[in-house]
């Protein structure tokens, strides 16, 4: 027996998945130059826009539970990549700080948005393609993390 609805072919879900995965992939050769992950470059966009942040506000701002955001940072930490504190107001919050490293990275990673456009444009895809896409997307990910139960 054989469903049309659980063709892969039908899937929308597929398809941003695939996409996701593709487009995460073309920065590899810049953030392997760097040394960092995808997830570890997001962190860093964060701190470059504002420094000295709590975790839950990093996770928060990335769609990412505070569990997963651990490790990471442990991660970077470790790596010299950021430093952790504790809050001198609230014990329970975590700081997370750019190191001299962490800030000086800002400058290598400047160049990764200029090269991705070039990468996508010798592949056929323009920047307005994406650009269009990016109210469709957005509302997306609004509605399903205000409507997540």
């Amino acid at each position: 027996m054989s469903y049309e609805q659980l063709k892969l072919e039908n899937q929308g879900c597929f398809r941003l998945y695939t996409a996701a995965r593709l487009i995460v992939q073309g920065y590899q050769p810049w953030l392997s130059q760097m040394g960092i992950t995808y997830t570890q470059y997001l962190v860093l966009m964060v701190l470059w826009e504002k420094d000295h942040q709590p975790v839950n506000d990093i996770a928060h701002r990335l769609y990412l539970e505070s569990n997963t955001m651990t490790p990471l940072i442990k991660r970077m930490e470790a790596e010299k990549i950021v430093t952790r504190r504790k809050d001198k107001t609230d014990a329970r919050k975590t700081i997370v700080s750019l190191t001299e490293r962490g800030k000086a990275m800002e400058q290598e990673a400047a160049k990764i948005p200029a090269c991705m456009t070039e990468m996508l444009s010798q592949r056929g895809i323009e920047a307005s393609e994406l650009l269009n896409i990016f109210p469709t997307l957005d509302s997306l990910i609004d509605k399903m993390a205000t409507n997540n139960p």
